[in-house]
């Protein structure tokens, strides 16, 4: 159920996708808003329902086969669209995009987070099936399971081997370089998941965890939106 759940999914928000392309092409603004909508979105929701699937046996095996397999058809079927604030910052600060189209984005990415956490908790609430019970009780199921501190490094360190990694795997084949890209996160989900989930992602981290954000915001502000920004900006005046 949940594997046809985060397929119906892609197939609707490639459908959206494809109209957005055909009517809203004569205003890029508004296309750019809504295809960086769908993209989230995409990536959002598939997320949230692949966080409850982290205990199906065989453990850790099925969940990091599923993000894998799922991160390669975002890579896919999302080709264009960054879903990450972090990653829009980059042609912000060296100017290949300007701060209201950056803005537009970032805030598109934002409201699909948001729109994302409320569509998944209403298919959650229809319990169809077993990862859904009780899912909508859980409150704040806190992904960070060590100190601010390193958590906050974690995080930081995270955010910047993946920006680097998509800055250098620029010049690889597309087909081989959606594979690299997954397996990567992938390799970082294993090694970083069970500290702080290994999200490196403001949007998405929103999204899932947005109860932790209501609670303790400042430490769930600092480690998951500041620490990944940060890691963008060190890739951008370093590297």
């Amino acid at each position: 159920s949940s594997l046809l759940l985060m397929s119906g999914v892609v197939v609707t928000v490639g459908l959206c996708r494809r109209l957005a392309r055909r009517r809203l092409r004569s205003r890029p603004r508004l296309f750019a808003f809504f295809v960086e909508m769908f993209s989230t979105f995409q990536i959002c929701a598939c997320t949230n329902e692949l966080s409850l699937l982290g205990n199906v046996e065989p453990k850790p095996h099925t969940a990091l086969t599923l993000t894998y397999g799922f991160t390669v058809l975002h890579g896919l079927t999302l080709a264009g669209s960054t879903c990450n604030p972090c990653g829009t910052l980059q042609p912000m600060w060296g100017g290949g995009t300007s701060l209201r189209m950056g803005g537009l984005k970032i805030a598109a990415q934002f409201v699909a987070a948001v729109l994302a956490r409320v569509f998944m908790h209403f298919i959650w609430s229809l319990e169809m099936a077993e990862p859904h019970l009780g899912a909508l009780s859980q409150g704040c199921s806190s992904p960070m399971q060590t100190t601010e501190m390193q958590a906050f490094c974690i995080e930081l360190l995270f955010s910047v081997v993946f920006q680097l990694a998509v800055l250098r795997a620029e010049s690889v084949n597309p087909k081989y370089r959606v594979h690299l890209i997954a397996l990567l996160i992938t390799m970082l989900v294993y090694a970083g998941g069970n500290l702080t989930g290994a999200i490196f992602n403001p949007a998405l981290a929103f999204s899932l965890h947005a109860d932790c954000f209501y609670d303790k915001f400042v430490s769930y502000s600092l480690v998951y939106w500041i620490a990944p920004s940060l890691g963008k900006f060190l890739i951008f005046y370093v590297f």
